[in-house]
């Protein structure tokens, strides 16, 4: 039997989420737009962010994925991805305090009382840095070197596009540890904390998103900041990309709902030759296909997430959720804009803002080319196979 029912707590987290997404964050779009306008940074500033945070933790929301012991909710991977649809709801860029990336629960007890903890508790900040200017996708062609020194090693190199990399105050650096093993056991990530000497730049986009470069010169890092082990770094990187990735479209697809739902609204009201929009089978067709792929991106995500929630392997699943869910959203908003003609391309409304901000999701963590490259190489060498979705 399939039961595509919510249960009875992953409805009451739905619910509570949209109230807080639809009274606390809703609100203050049109402000973040104006002063977006004059401006002024995107996105929610610091102060909001933090209140913000604050009165989701009243509600004892607070560390949605982190293990109960470490005082967060440990919710469930299908949970998770429901949140973030509801937090797709608006464009502005919102999450719940009480995180800390995946790896880092590898830290040894050392490294989890100078990291991990004060990173959950919103005390310090992270950033995963492996992309470099000559490598993108291709994760296994980092250069930034790590040379043993004694009980040190000296890290040379550059990141870039990476996010948060401007806030943090620490970073997972990977560097090469021996260039003859590679991506084989020769890549170790690094815990190196901003007053050991690197330095960063902001990278402007089209987007809400200012990731930045970072730069390592002669930075020394002591032996005992490794984390995991030396050499295995590399594995490290995959799971911290493989983790999360179909949250990436679940956010994505709260967004084209919300689009959508502005669009049928709008549809509706707007007259041309004596008669709405929405009678015009042009637009009906435009509304029909949004609805189609919502509820086939919807399927996706949560399957993906389900994988996760049953210890599967689900990164086939999530490359194909990515994928789908990266190509629908901008066709979707693409949609919308057309709708509402000229005043959709204007700043006033929020769809101009989500038409930039979702052209990301084709790039980031993952191209569509990759994905496409996974999903493919999955087939032809046999991974999976086809038709096998449900076992």
């Amino acid at each position: 039997m399939i039961d595509f029912s919510l249960s009875e707590e992953q409805r009451a987290v739905r619910d509570w989420v949209r109230t807080f997404v639809e009274r606390e964050l809703m609100p203050l779009e049109n402000e973040v737009l104006r002063r977006e306008r004059e401006g002024h940074p995107p996105g929610l500033n610091g102060e909001e962010r933090r209140n913000l945070q604050a009165l989701a933790r009243k509600s004892d929301f607070w560390g949605v994925e982190t293990p109960v012991e470490y005082g967060g909710m440990g919710l469930d991977p299908i949970t998770a991805a429901i949140i973030e649809t509801e937090l797709g709801r608006t464009f502005l860029t919102f999450k719940f305090g009480g995180e800390a990336d995946n790896i880092l629960y590898y830290a040894n007890e050392e490294q989890k009382e100078r990291y991990l903890l004060p990173t959950i508790a919103g005390e310090r900040r992270s950033c995963f840095a492996i992309t470099e200017p000559g490598a993108g996708s291709d994760a296994k062609a980092i250069r930034t070197r790590a040379v043993r020194d004694g009980d040190e090693w000296v890290i040379n190199g550059e990141k870039t596009f990476i996010t948060s990399g401007e806030e943090a105050d620490f970073a997972m650096v990977f560097a090469v540890t021996d260039q003859d093993k590679g991506a084989n056991g020769g890549v170790t990530c690094f815990l190196v904390d901003r007053d050991m000497g690197w330095t960063s730049e902001p990278i402007d986009t089209m987007g809400e998103r200012r990731p930045a470069s970072l730069v390592f010169q002669d930075v020394r890092v002591p032996h005992a900041n490794i984390l995991g082990e030396e050499g295995h770094g590399f594995t490290l990187a995959m799971k911290w990309i493989g983790k999360g990735r179909y949250l990436l479209p679940a956010r994505a697809l709260g967004g084209c709902e919300r689009l959508l739902g502005m669009a049928i609204e709008h549809a509706k009201s707007r007259q041309t030759f004596g008669a709405p929009i929405a009678d015009r089978q042009a637009i009906q067709w435009m509304i029909a296909d949004s609805q189609m792929e919502i509820e086939a991106l919807r399927l996706l995500v949560l399957h993906a997430a389900w994988q996760v929630e049953q210890g599967r392997d689900s990164r086939h699943a999530q490359s194909i959720a990515k994928l789908f869910g990266g190509v629908k959203a901008n066709e979707i908003v693409d949609r919308v804009m057309q709708i509402h003609g000229g005043m959709g391309y204007t700043r006033e409304l929020p769809i101009e803002r989500w038409y930039r901000d979702l052209r990301l999701l084709r790039i980031f963590e993952g191209t569509d080319e990759i994905q496409r490259r996974t999903i493919a190489r999955d087939l032809l060498k046999g991974h999976v196979t086809v038709g096998a979705t449900l076992g």
